[in-house]
């Protein structure tokens, strides 16, 4: 298993992947190459269909790449296989997606809790983690209502919330507050900057919001496959 310097948390090294085969084959990714620190907030940036939702995919071991390595937490993410990889997303990384991805029949906290009974965490063990992150994210008093009674807002906010249910070492979110309006989508940003200083967390975020641009540590460009940083 391959090692990375301990203030590294994201190693991409020439990574390739394409789609379809001969002429009619997309090139998502050209040899993509970057890194990320530990406790850095990275955003990543692009037009629509730039390969950005790719990127994600395969260094949250959701895809794998074609060429090229890619190692997070200090694990080579090739080496590990199935039950490794599946392993690394249960306990070192957690997702944020536009679409919230909520259960509808669960609670707030039903559904902050939900990674932590995947690992069968002790009860109070569970309740304690899920009442501190639903504080953390604003939503204290709002614990025992379901996602159809919440916000845009309020439903982003307990995504946050349960992708950090399991102290994860990095947070990949893919367009975090495309389906918030402007106010709403500064607040989970600035909620997002302030949640990877007080969890020690790295986060990699794409996003065409120029609002976490500006919170952003680094912002890095895809452009035809390509890495272009600023």
């Amino acid at each position: 298993m391959s090692q990375v310097a301990t203030d590294t948390m994201v190693r991409v090294e020439n990574v390739h992947r394409s789609y379809g085969h001969g002429a009619a084959a997309v090139h998502a990714l050209r040899g993509v190459s970057f890194e990320v620190a530990r406790g850095e907030l990275v955003a990543l940036k692009g037009r629509s269909g730039s390969g950005k939702t790719t990127l994600l995919n395969i260094v949250g071991g959701l895809d794998v790449p074609d060429g090229g390595r890619v190692t997070v937490a200090g694990q080579e993410l090739a080496g590990l296989g199935e039950t490794g990889l599946l392993e690394l997303r249960r306990d070192r990384i957690g997702f944020v997606f536009q679409s919230f991805g909520l259960i509808p029949i669960l609670t707030a906290a039903e559904n902050v809790g939900v990674p932590l009974r995947l690992r069968r965490a002790d009860p109070r063990e569970r309740e304690e983690r899920v009442a501190l992150l639903l504080s953390l994210v604003g939503l204290a008093d709002h614990t025992a209502q379901r996602p159809g009674e919440l916000s845009g807002g309020q439903q982003q906010r307990v995504a946050i919330a349960r992708a950090l249910a399991n102290n994860p070492a990095l947070l990949v979110a893919d367009e975090p507050t495309g389906q918030l309006d402007a106010e709403t989508g500064l607040a989970v940003m600035e909620l997002l900057r302030a949640v990877v200083r007080s969890e020690n967390v790295t986060a990699l975020v794409a996003t065409h919001d120029t609002t976490l641009l500006d919170l952003a540590d680094r912002v890095l460009e895809l452009s035809d496959g390509e890495i272009v940083e600023h």
